[in-house]
């Protein structure tokens, strides 16, 4: 495993980082849910990615309980607040960033968490409210730092121009081989101004390990096919897209990689990123993803990813 710092903080996190959302607590059962963490700790993943949202609280509820068995300093937690937890319960207020950070606290067994972040922004709450709080939840030492997840650029400099509050140090957006939308102007933001991206769905919910072919059924065993993980999956239905993920392979066999390390490879290139969350439901699917960090891409090889890609890039 490979290390790279968080933004403007002293957290050290691992290129690749275990999330949760659809699997642990939901479609993932809990002896697989735990052999999945016991291997990320074995492949050197510190940093572990979760929200109060995921399975209602239960993916909070169950890395509480399976990373009870670890001592605390040997990994980075990080959670989000935003969606709603009840018919009253949702946004950045300054109520419900208290209110959330403790009920997260109890439900993932500890002190405190090393990231706080806003899952989305809140248009009906003050931005200085919002900033005051997670303020105030990091002089209390209930988080040591505090990030945003799919803030756009102008939101994000409006918190900056906020003066005597904490600072952002992370940013999670979607980003992948298909969708580049950071890069336009939220990267380069975030990189003058202390901020890494943590990046999610970086293999395109799957579909850029190569698993789901064009005119072929959906493999069983995939999440696709499973109705407690196959939410935001339309992209497995289009043809067109398939087939030119399909014609990534070939390099990927060039460069003896699987096509899931092409892809996490292709992500990690980007020095602004430290890291790419995955999500797993099979201990070897860790394995595998963790190989991507010794996987160099050159100028060459890129450009020809992006001929393949012409035309399935989004947006």
């Amino acid at each position: 495993m490979k290390y790279r710092q968080l933004g403007n903080s002293d957290l050290n996190i691992s290129e690749i980082a275990l999330g949760s959302w659809l699997t642990y607590g939901g479609g993932v059962g809990i002896g697989a849910a735990r052999d999945c963490v016991r291997q990320a700790f074995a492949s050197g993943i510190n940093f572990f990615d979760t929200a109060n949202v995921y399975a209602g609280g239960a993916a909070e509820e169950f890395l509480g309980a399976t990373l009870s068995d670890y001592s605390r300093k040997d990994y980075i937690l990080a959670t989000k607040l935003y969606f709603p937890m009840s018919e009253t319960d949702r946004g950045l207020s300054a109520t419900q960033v208290h209110k959330q950070i403790d009920a997260s606290l109890r439900r993932l067994r500890t002190n405190y968490v090393d990231l706080y972040q806003c899952h989305r922004y809140d248009d009906q709450t003050p931005l200085a409210e919002t900033m005051q709080a997670l303020t105030e939840v990091v002089a209390a030492g209930k988080a040591r730092y505090v990030g945003f997840s799919e803030w756009r650029a102008q939101e994000i400099q409006a918190a900056l121009d906020i003066p005597d509050v904490v600072r952002f140090v992370s940013s999670q957006p979607q980003y992948s081989m298909l969708w580049r939308d950071p890069e336009t102007d939220v990267m380069p933001l975030c990189t003058a101004n202390g901020i890494s991206q943590i990046v999610w769905s970086p293999l395109a919910q799957g579909v850029l390990t190569g698993k789901y072919r064009p005119g072929d059924p959906i493999p069983t065993d995939s999440r696709a096919a499973n109705p407690t993980m196959n939410g935001f999956m339309d992209q497995v239905k289009d043809t067109e897209l398939l087939e030119a993920v399909r014609s990534l392979r070939p390099i990927a066999d060039e460069l003896g990689v699987s096509m899931a390390q092409l892809a996490l490879a292709w992500v990690l290139r980007q020095k602004n990123v430290a890291c790419a969350i995955i999500g797993a439901s099979r201990p070897e699917q860790i394995v595998d993803n963790v190989g991507a960090v010794d996987v160099t891409l050159d100028t060459d090889v890129l450009a020809r990813i992006d001929a393949v890609l012409e035309g399935s890039i989004r947006p």
